[in-house]
């Protein structure tokens, strides 16, 4: 018997050639979509359906039906596809998975034995389902158990997937599965010679070996996008399993406390032994699904930690953390970085097990590093503003490191003068565009600038005369330290702010505030779309970023220096001379 999987969940496969049996109560629609790296369908001709049911490594049935069986041979598949989803729709208006017994899909190998097997329970409203993924994963491939569904059918289940006309596409796929339809024409009967040799191994003898971790081994034109997209698949597979272990505990303990409900309502189970049999018997089933469940997480943790381990040795300087070797041999380089390191992200769960939190560049939206109290921090005030202004030091000096000479510049207001320390990293090396902005008509003064630099690159590029900038306009993009914010701003300057937020990106201005929340309280919910435009990070650890797969917290902790490492005053006084090299 192969593994019983609970949504979210995933397992790899030792097998490339496979059968996905489902069985149903009722006659369903199955499909199977081929997606690039992200799961995005492109066109129609990437959906193998009942009109069109054979596509190069994946044959799906021709008619709906209450049993089907799905071939996959993911060898045969183009190297573009990394991920199989097996769709279910159900024919007819006003169906819902709801109205009858839960659908199963079983994935077996070519001779019949099961591998895993996924019930999709909990649908109620929905009409079409994603049942399980097959996806690449470290050079092989990993099968996970999905079970998200649609209320509003097929059409909105394949426009998450990215296909273009998907209304059409799913109108299209309803009626072909209709009966009375015509049907696409039978494949040929393979010969002996076309079906490959015969594996003899049985696969129940042991595990399948998981495969060698490899650094890179992602989609992608170059090496960083391929670590980019390696690191946001750990994220993604850590957060997958976690999930599958919170819903294991989850249903485990419902169904513990329901069993001894029905024991102790029982006044005949309460006289002699029965009463304890019944109990003894819930916590083993209790402790036997736990432990099932634990033993997955445990391997995938396993695995993840694995590939942890050859990957971040590999990160390059934007990527890296800060007491990696690479920092030490730095140069500055020749092209802008696909994206940066923030910090690290990690579940309670598998708290030795830290993910890299990298954001694309160019920033698309400001940060804001939070220098109010959390229930979890015990600093005292001034303590956390201090590390809050660290924090923000030390993103800026990255940013600056990893962007190519006379690309990128760090410009600071500092009303009340109280970031000198901090900021001192900064100045010293001649990092900052100038001194730091101070007082009311220094924040004034340095905002209206910014806006204008704003004004003038968006008028030129919505003219489309970018070309047509004022001879000696500084084309870098900027970075705008804010510390102890709102202190200094006046009604004109907080417009200008909220301004700069919103369009600044755009146009090469990128904020980043250091700001107590509670601080700007008497302006109520006048700034409310300012914190959400901004991506808060904190400077102590801090539960509060969510995934969009299961909407998981995970704790945040910021990218900071070793105590007492002097990489960063390094990393700036190499900006600063290549800086006067370059003039």
């Amino acid at each position: 018997m192969g593994a019983e999987l609970v949504r979210g969940q995933n397992l790899p496969l030792p097998r490339t050639r496979l059968e996905i049996l489902i069985s149903a109560e009722v006659p369903v629609l199955v499909a199977a979509a081929l997606g690039d790296e992200g799961g995005r369908v492109h066109d129609g001709r990437g959906i193998a359906h009942p009109g069109a049911p054979i596509l190069a490594g994946v044959e799906v049935p021709r008619a709906t039906a209450a049993g089907h069986r799905l071939l996959a041979d993911l060898g045969e598949l183009p190297e573009t596809v990394h991920r199989v989803t097996v769709l279910l729709a159900l024919p007819g208006p006003g169906a819902r998975f709801g109205a009858t017994a839960a659908p199963r899909v079983t994935v077996t190998d070519v001779d019949g034995t099961e591998i895993v097997g996924f019930t999709l329970a909990g649908l109620d409203a929905e009409s079409a389902v994603v049942a399980l993924e097959l996806y690449r994963r470290a050079g092989g491939w990993k099968v996970r158990a999905v079970g998200q569904g649609y209320a509003e059918g097929l059409t909105a289940l394949l426009a998450d997937l990215g296909l273009p006309g998907a209304r059409e596409a799913a109108e299209a796929i309803h009626e072909a599965a209709r009966p009375g339809a015509p049907r696409a024409a039978a494949p040929a009967k393979p010969r002996p010679s076309d079906v490959g040799p015969v594996d003899y191994t049985h696969p129940g003898r042991q595990a399948p070996p998981q495969p060698q971790p490899v650094a890179g081994d992602a989609p992608g034109w170059s090496m960083e996008e391929r670590l980019y997209n390696q690191v946001w698949g750990m994220f993604e597979d850590l957060a997958r399993s976690t999930a599958a272990l919170r819903s294991a505990a989850d249903f485990a303990a419902a169904r513990l406390d329901r069993e001894l409900d029905e024991a102790l309502a029982d006044p005949r189970a309460r006289i002699g032994g029965a009463g304890d049999a019944a109990r003894k018997a819930a916590q083993a089933k209790h402790d036997e699904l736990m432990g099932r469940a634990q033993a997955a997480h445990a391997r995938d943790l396993a695995q993840l930690t694995a590939e942890a381990e050859v990957v971040e040795p590999a990160l390059p300087t934007a990527y890296a953390r800060w007491d990696s070797p690479v920092w030490h041999g730095h140069r500055m380089p020749t092209e802008v970085p696909h994206a940066v390191r923030l910090g690290d992200l990690h579940l309670p769960e598998s708290a030795p097990l830290r993910i890299p939190m990298l954001v694309r560049l160019p920033l698309e939206r400001g940060l804001w590093v939070d220098s109010g109290a959390t229930p979890a921090d015990l600093t005292d005030a001034a303590e956390r503003r201090r590390l809050a202004l660290d924090v923000a030091v030390a993103l800026a000096a990255r940013l600056l490191a990893v962007h190519p000479v006379g690309e990128f510049s760090v410009e600071a207001v500092d009303p009340a003068g109280t970031g000198a320390g901090p900021l001192g990293a900064l100045t010293r090396t001649g990092a900052l565009t100038g001194p730091p902005a101070r007082g009311t008509a220094g924040v004034a003064g340095a905002l209206e600038a910014l806006t204008r630099r704003v004004d003038l690159v968006r008028m030129a590029i919505g003219g489309g005369a970018a070309e047509a900038l004022p001879d000696g306009f500084d084309t870098a993009r900027r970075l705008v330290v804010v510390n102890d914010f709102p202190q200094g701003f006046d009604d004109r300057a907080l417009t200008r702010l909220r301004f700069l937020a919103d369009e600044g990106p755009a146009a090469g201005v990128h904020l980043l505030l250091v700001a107590d929340r509670a601080d700007a309280g008497e302006y109520g919910p006048l700034l409310d779309p300012l914190w959400r435009s901004l991506t808060r990070l904190t400077p102590s650890p801090d539960d509060h970023f969510a995934d969009p797969w299961v909407g998981h917290a995970w704790i945040f902790e910021p990218a900071l220096p070793p105590q007492g490492a002097t990489v960063l005053q390094q990393v700036l006084s190499e900006v600063s001379a290549a800086r006067i090299k370059g003039k």
